[in-house]
């Protein structure tokens, strides 16, 4: 599930997927913005198979969890500053 393994790939581990997340966060964004973001990306590539949005949600807090992003106070999501 975090981790690909030989029943999971890589686009859909949260791993995968959350590097996904994070190179798309260029500028501050919705998490509907975002959320546009990963279905268009995932539409124009054929390689990639489309996400949930229960998945999307789980990544955004897996990558919140270890400090890869952050909500700012307008409810926008950012990078994390390292």
């Amino acid at each position: 599930m975090i981790l690909p393994t030989k029943h999971i790939r890589l686009d859909r581990s949260l791993i995968g997927l959350g590097g996904e997340i994070l190179g798309l966060l260029t500028r501050p964004l919705t998490i509907a913005g975002l959320w546009d973001e990963i279905r268009r990306s995932r539409s124009t590539d054929k390689k990639l198979s489309p996400v949930s949005y229960s998945w999307f949600i789980l990544c955004l807090d897996f990558l919140f969890i270890i400090g890869a992003i952050r909500l700012t106070e307008n409810q926008l999501i950012v990078r994390a500053s390292l």
